[in-house]
C-alpha cells in the first residue's frame, strides 16, 4: 500500500520564495560586498580559454581548469598566489577519483581511477554566472582501465561569490558490463606553503604536521599512521599522525577546511545537503588531513566496509548527481573569525538549498520536490504503559528495503534525514520525487524502524504520515542491560594510548579518546592474563567493559578472547525462553558465540554469524556499520542464583584489527503469562 499524498500550495510558495531569494542575490550573493571581505568586480564574471586552460574570474576568485580534462589547477583570491598546491606531479590542484572493480575481476581492470574528461562545453556564459562542463563518455571499445561510466563535471562561478560551486553527474547505460564501485571522492590539495591550521568542527581544530614531518618518521600499521621521530617542529616529536583520526560523521561534516596563519585566508568546503552520500547521517568518512588535504567523499567504504558498495549487473541503468557543494574563501580575520564566518556561510548555503541555478537535467530544483511530515512515537510496554514521544529521533527517507537497516547500505539513490524535535515531530524537506521507505532510530532505544508502507513523493506535495509507531525489539522484561543504545561504543572503557605513540591533541578531549592510535595493543596492558569480567550490579561499564572486544596476540596469530557477564537470578522463569539482544556498533571479521553457564559446551547457545568489514578499530572510530541480533536462550540453561553469559570470538585471526564493538546488550526474561504492570527501567 502506498501512503497517500496531498497537494501543498504553501510548499510551492516556499519553493518559489527560495528561488526568488536566490535570484535577488540575498544571503551574501549580491551586487554589494562579497562574502569573505571581497568586493564584486564591476565587469561581472569573465570566461577566457586557451588550448590548455579555462579560466573563470569574478573579480574575487579566479578559477583555472585544465582543458579538456577538467582538473582544477588554480584558485586565486584577490590576485594572491595559487591557493592550491602545484608542486606534486600527481597530487596537485583538485581532482575527482572513483574506485571500482569489474565483475568478474580481470587483470588490469578496476582500482582507483582519476577521472579525466575529453570534452569541454560552455553551459552558461552571462555577466552574473558562468557554468562550464567537462565530460567523458564510455564505450565498449575502451580498455578495462577506464571505469564504465559517463561523467559530467560542472563548475559554476557567480557574480559576487567568494567561491565556486562543483557537482558531478554520473551515468551508466543498461547494457554496460557488471561492476561494483566503492568510492566517489573530490580531492582538494591546498597550498602547503600557505595552509597550516586545520578545522573540521568546533572541537577539532589544530596546527597540523607537515608532509616533511611524516616523511622523516616511522610508518606504522595501518600504513596511514606515522610516528614522527624527527619533525621540523619539535612539538610533534613522538606523536602519531593518521588521517583517520579526523573522520567525521556525515551529519557533522558539512563544513571543513584550512586556515593560513601567514596570509589570514580560509579555504573551506561547504556542503548544504548530504542527500547524495551513502550510508546515512552517522556514517564516518574522511574530512581533512595532512597534506594539506580536504576531501568531499560522496560515497566511500573507509569505515563501513563493502556493505555500502554499489553493485551493478548488466541490464541495470543508473544516474546520479553528486553535489553541488561550495568552495568558499575568506580572509582578514583571525582563526576564530574565519571559522565563524565560514559557519555563517554554511547557514546561508543551507537556506538556499536546493539551488535554483543548476542547469543539469538530472538535478531536481526546489519546485519539483516534496516533503514528508509526521510524529514518531515509541511503543514499548515495558518502558511506558502508553507510547512515548521519540525525542531527538533521527528520521529519514531512503530507497525501499527489506530490513530496518537497509538505508545503511543504500548508495545508488538519494536519502533525506532530519532530527525530530523533543515531541518526536519531524519534517523532511526538499525530497526528490520517487518511492521511499521511512526509516528511523531513537537515542536510548535499541533497534530501528522501517515503516511498512511505500511512500511516494511527488513534486510540490506534502505527505502527512500522522503518528508513526515504532515498536522496538522486546520479548519480555529486562533482567539486565549493559551500555547505552546509541549506536556507539564510546561510553565504555577506552584504554590510555601508548605514551610513546600518541596524538597530544586528544589528551584533553576524553569523549574523543577512541581516536588515538594503537588502542588494539593496549588491551593486554589492562587485561594482561584474564579477559573482561563484568558483574551486573557491581561493575561499571565505563571502567570495566572495554570499548572493543579485541583478540589477544601470541606473537604469531591473534587468538579469541572470552568475556563474561555475571549476574544473579532470584528465580528462573520456566514459562518460555530468555532472549539476549546484542547491538553491535562495529564489527571486523568477527563471529561472536554466546554460551550460558558452560563455555565448554559442545556447541554455542547462540551464534551471531561472521560479520564485518568496518575498519572502525583500525581507523579510529567509535562505531561503524550497525548490526542487531536477537537470540533465544532456553530457560533450562539458567540456574537460580549466580549465572554467567560468555561472549567468545569464534576463531583465531591473522588480522590485528579484527574485533567487535558492542553498542548495547540486554537479557530479557520470558514474557509473563499475564501482562505485567509496565514500569520505567
Amino acid at each position: 500500500m502506498k501512503i497517500s499524498e496531498s497537494f501543498c500550495p504553501f510548499y510551492v510558495v516556499l519553493c518559489l520564495l527560495n528561488i526568488g531569494l536566490q535570484l535577488a542575490g540575498v544571503f551574501g550573493h549580491s551586487d554589494g560586498p562579497a562574502p569573505g571581505g571581497g568586493v564584486d568586480a564591476s565587469g561581472g564574471v569573465k570566461l577566457t580559454c586557451d588550448p590548455k586552460h579555462v579560466t573563470i574570474d569574478n573579480g574575487i576568485i579566479q578559477l583555472t581548469l585544465a582543458s579538456p580534462i577538467g582538473r582544477i589547477v588554480g584558485l586565486k583570491y584577490h590576485g594572491a598566489d595559487n591557493l592550491l598546491d602545484s608542486h606534486e606531479p600527481k597530487l596537485w590542484g583538485a581532482y575527482f577519483d572513483v574506485s571500482y572493480n569489474v565483475i568478474p575481476p580481470r587483470s588490469g581492470a578496476g582500482g582507483l581511477h582519476r577521472v579525466e574528461a575529453t570534452k569541454y562545453t560552455v553551459i552558461t556564459e552571462k555577466p552574473d554566472i558562468v557554468e562550464v562542463s567537462f565530460s567523458a563518455e564510455w564505450n565498449p571499445s575502451l580498455t578495462d582501465s577506464v571505469v564504465p561510466l559517463n561523467f559530467d563535471i560542472r563548475y559554476i562561478v557567480r557574480k559576487g561569490d567568494s567561491g565556486f560551486y562543483t557537482y558531478v553527474a554520473v551515468e551508466r547505460l543498461k547494457d554496460w558490463p557488471d561492476m561494483d564501485m566503492s568510492l566517489h571522492v573530490f580531492v582538494f590539495r591546498p597550498n602547503k606553503q600557505l595552509f597550516n591550521y586545520m578545522a573540521v568542527s568546533d572541537e577539532i581544530q589544530l596546527v597540523m604536521p607537515t608532509e616533511a614531518d611524516r616523511a622523516n618518521g616511522v610508518t606504522l600499521a595501518p600504513r596511514e599512521a606515522v610516528l614522527m621521530t624527527n619533525p621540523v617542529d619539535p612539538a610533534f616529536k613522538g606523536q602519531v599522525d593518521d588521517k583517520y583520526e579526523y573522520i567525521q560523521e556525515q551529519k557533522d561534516s558539512k563544513l571543513k577546511g584550512w586556515i593560513s596563519d601567514t596570509s589570514k585566508i580560509g579555504f573551506w568546503l561547504i556542503q548544504p545537503s548530504t542527500e547524495y552520500m551513502n550510508g546515512g547521517p552517522l556514517k564516518y568518512d574522511l574530512s581533512c588531513h595532512n597534506g594539506p588535504t580536504c576531501v568531499m567523499v560522496f560515497t566511500g567504504e573507509h569505515v563501513y566496509g563493502d556493505d555500502v558498495d554499489m553493485v551493478f549487473k548488466k541490464g541495470e541503468g543508473w544516474n546520479k548527481v553528486f553535489g553541488p557543494f561550495f568552495t568558499y574563501v575568506n580572509s582578514e580575520q583571525d582563526r576564530a573569525g574565519l571559522w565563524k564566518d565560514a559557519k555563517s556561510q554554511l547557514e546561508k548555503e543551507t537556506q538556499l538549498w536546493p539551488y535554483c541555478f543548476i542547469q543539469h537535467k538530472d538535478y531536481t530544483p526546489a519546485a519539483q520536490r516534496g516533503s514528508v511530515v509526521g510524529q514518531l512515537l515509541v511503543d514499548d510496554k515495558y518502558l511506558s504503559p502508553t507510547p512515548k514521544e521519540a525525542c531527538k529521533a533521527m528520521v529519514g527517507l531512503a530507497a525501499p528495503g527489506t530490513t530496518n537497516e537497509a538505508w545503511q547500505s543504500e548508495a545508488k539513490g538519494y536519502n533525506f534525514w532530519t532530527e525530530a524535535d523533543e515531541k518526536g515531530n519531524f519534517c523532511i524537506k526538499n525530497v526528490r520525487p520517487g518511492d521511499y521507505n521511512l526509516y528511523g532510530f531513537v537515542p536510548g532505544i535499541v533497534g530501528s524502524l522501517r515503516h511498512p508502507q511505500l511512500i511516494t513523493v511527488k513534486p510540490g506535495n506534502e505527505i502527512n504520515l500522522g503518528q508513526v509507531m515504532f515498536k522496538p525489539p522486546r520479548n519480555g522484561p529486562t533482567v539486565w542491560e549493559l551500555g547505552i543504545p546509541n549506536r556507539s561504543a564510546k561510553e565504555f572503557f577506552i584504554p590510555d594510548p601508548d605514551p610513546k605513540a600518541l596524538n597530544k591533541f586528544w589528551l584533553d578531549k576524553p569523549d574523543q579518546k577512541f581516536r588515538q592510535w594503537g588502542l588494539w595493543d593496549r588491551y593486554p596492558v589492562y587485561w594482561p592474563k584474564e579477559d573482561v569480567v563484568f558483574e551486573v550490579g557491581r561493575s561499571n561499564y565505563s571502567k570495566d567493559w572495554c570499548f572493543a572486544h579485541f583478540y589477544r596476540s601470541d606473537g604469531k596469530v591473534w587468538n579469541p578472547t572470552t568475556w563474561q557477564i555475571i549476574f544473579d537470578l532470584p528465580e528462573v522463569c520456566t514459562t518460555g525462553s530468555y532472549t539476549i539482544h546484542i547491538a553491535l556498533a562495529a564489527a571486523e571479521l568477527t563471529n561472536t558465540l554466546v554460551y550460558v553457564n558452560n563455555v565448554n559446551a559442545r556447541r554455542e547457545h547462540y551464534d551471531t554469524g561472521t560479520w564485518g568489514d568496518d575498519n572502525a578499530i583500525a581507523r579510529h572510530g567509535d562505531h561503524g556499520f550497525y548490526r542487531f541480533f536477537s537470540g533465544s536462550l532456553p530457560s533450562n540453561l539458567f540456574v537460580k542464583g549466580k549465572n554467567t553469559i560468555y561472549l567468545k570470538q569464534a576463531r583465531s585471526q591473522t588480522y590485528m584489527f579484527a574485533g567487535v564493538m558492542y553498542d548495547y546488550i540486554r537479557l530479557e526474561a520470558p514474557p509473563p503469562s499475564s501482562p505485567a504492570q509496565p514500569k520505567e527501567l
